[in-house]
């Protein structure tokens, strides 16, 4: 029988767009809304800074969903809709228009928005921001015009904004305050290999300086300095962080600190009513402190859960925060969230960019990055998880794999990193690579026919003396790509827990259609069409 409830979500972003993907996934077969006040379908926003802002990778890829997707699921997606207020007793969402939609579950996914200046001059024309595909448009618009470009911070935001820019051609000055870029976060240790790389690269890196204000007729023509120092521009990006959006939640009596507070499921302090993404400070297990992460893995791992939640699931968030990032020739993952620590211990050569950073409390792995080292995520989490004191000389050692330092290899979790499969220390990669290559060139494929793929099954097959990756979903209809990694050529195996198809190799992540989630490939992978048994069974 079909459910009369309505199950809403407020912000049509990466966690409530996997939120509704997640209750149909589930067996939720009532009403679901999808409410976003920006007018497009839900879309991530890693690539505004990266690809997407170099004109590398089209619009579409951005999106979670393909545009059909909502419509095929029964979920109710209205764009161009803000939410102005939440009715807690009456159970109740507010419209812009003046429409209620009553709800039975609500989940708020608002997400954050960029810290605005208020200095002199910081209404003029050329003063921008980047958080959304319309910002993101406009910066690339600027760009192409071959403008000098001055980036006020030089946090993650600023740091790859830059490094798109200065990819471009651009001259470009980032205007840090603290003595180094993403010192706060990485501290000094990692904060000079990101300050050395920018500076490599061309970056007027200008440290210790603080804005005084925007100078120009009408429209940006220079920045000047706290110290009167002035610098011509054509136009600036201001990048100072985000704060969450908790307005309707504060004016709803909703407990608010930091973002909207939520127990281990996500719940808020109104039973029935969720947070996840960005605005949720969410109760971590393993810190025994609620934290607010405001990174990408976050926003697609949360929503899942919090849809679990409003089923009445029991299935805490438990997951130790990861993020990535990509400048120039430089990607990495970190994982962790310390709140102090005091040393920093290295594996691999930090001169060559291909290493791991520890970073340690009391002899405690607390937080761990892998710079130009792939298939090392899952590892590096289970050392954290352990809270087991390391030998530094071992954890240094890339012969040793990093698996071996936890004693409670138990720990590990699987699929929760960049990549699946075993935890390899990869930093001296050349043969473990190259055997893995041959193996996954040459191996034997798998001869079953399309056909007989169950629903939701997906395998790597050899078709017509190709090897593709091929998933039939519960409604019959198969898609198939390329199983050749684009990053080295590795073939990818199937991700059952996160329906993915993940490279072993070296870390890379695709959508079911190809489209790639996690790097370090870039392009996606290759859709092969038309295929027998694609279309899904006529309706009865």
């Amino acid at each position: 029988m079909k459910s009369s409830e309505t199950f809403a979500i407020v912000g049509a972003g990466l966690a409530g767009a996997r939120a509704a993907e997640t209750l149909r996934e589930e067996g939720f077969d009532g009403r679901l809304v999808l409410l976003g006040a920006e007018r497009e379908r839900p879309y991530e926003r890693p690539p505004l800074s990266k690809d997407y802002l170099r004109g590398e990778s089209p619009r579409e890829k951005a999106y979670v969903h393909a545009g059909g997707f909502y419509g095929e699921h029964g979920i109710e997606l209205r764009t161009l809709t803000p939410a102005t207020a939440i009715d807690t007793v009456g159970r109740e969402v507010l419209l812009d228009a003046g429409e209620r939609l009553r709800f039975d579950r609500l989940l708020i996914a608002t997400g954050a928005e960029p810290r605005r200046l208020r200095v002199p001059g910081s209404e003029l024309d050329g003063v921008l921001y980047l958080r959304d595909l319309e910002d993101a448009d406009a910066i690339a618009e600027r760009i192409a015009r071959g403008e000098k470009l001055v980036v006020i911070g030089g946090g993650w935001i600023g740091a790859e904004l830059a490094a798109s820019a200065r990819e471009k051609g651009l001259d470009v000055t980032i205007l840090e305050r603290a003595s180094l870029p993403l010192e706060r976060v990485l501290g000094p240790e990692l904060g000079r290999i990101y300050r050395d790389l920018h500076l490599e690269h061309g970056v007027d890196l200008r440290s210790c300086t603080a804005l005084g204000g925007f100078e120009g007729d009408g429209a940006v023509e220079r920045v000047r300095t706290a110290d009167g120092s002035a610098i011509d521009c054509g136009f600036v990006v201001v990048g100072i962080g985000v704060a969450p959006r908790t307005a309707l939640a504060e004016a709803a009596g909703i407990e608010v600190d930091n973002g909207i507070v939520v127990d281990e499921r996500l719940e808020t302090s109104v039973p029935g009513i969720f947070a996840a993404g960005d605005v949720a400070n969410a109760w971590n297990p393993f810190y025994a402190r609620r934290i607010r992460v405001e990174h990408w893995a976050n926003a697609r791992n949360q929503g899942p859960a919090a849809a679990k939640g409003m089923l009445g699931q029991d299935v805490g968030y438990d997951r130790l925060p990861y993020f990535y990032s990509d400048q120039y020739d430089i990607g990495m993952e970190y994982s962790g969230h310390p709140s102090s620590w005091d040393e920093v211990v290295f594996r691999g050569d930090p001169a060559n960019r291909q290493f791991i950073a520890f970073w340690l409390e009391a002899g405690r792995v607390v937080a761990g990055m892998n710079v130009n080292v792939w298939e090392v995520t899952d590892a590096i989490q289970a050392l954290i998880r352990s809270r087991e004191r390391v030998d530094r000389a071992r954890l240094r050692d890339p012969d040793v794999a990093l698996a071996d330092l936890a004693a409670r290899p138990a720990l590990r979790e699987p699929g929760r990193s960049r990549s699946k499969g075993s935890p390899r220390e990869l930093v001296r990669q050349g043969a473990t690579v190259a055997k893995r290559l041959v193996g996954a060139r040459l191996g034997k494929g798998d001869p079953t026919p399309i056909s007989e793929l169950a629903s939701g099954e997906a395998r790597v097959l050899t078709v017509d003396g190709q090897r593709l990756a091929v998933y039939k979903d519960e409604q019959g209809a198969t898609r198939a790509v390329s199983a050749v990694c684009t990053h080295m050529g590795c073939i990818v195996d199937w991700n059952g827990a996160e329906r993915t198809w993940d490279c072993a190799c070296h870390g890379s992540r695709f959508e079911t259609d190809g489209t790639v989630i996690q790097g370090p490939a870039k392009k996606p992978l290759e859709r092969k069409l038309p295929l027998p048994g694609n279309q899904p069974p006529a309706a009865a």
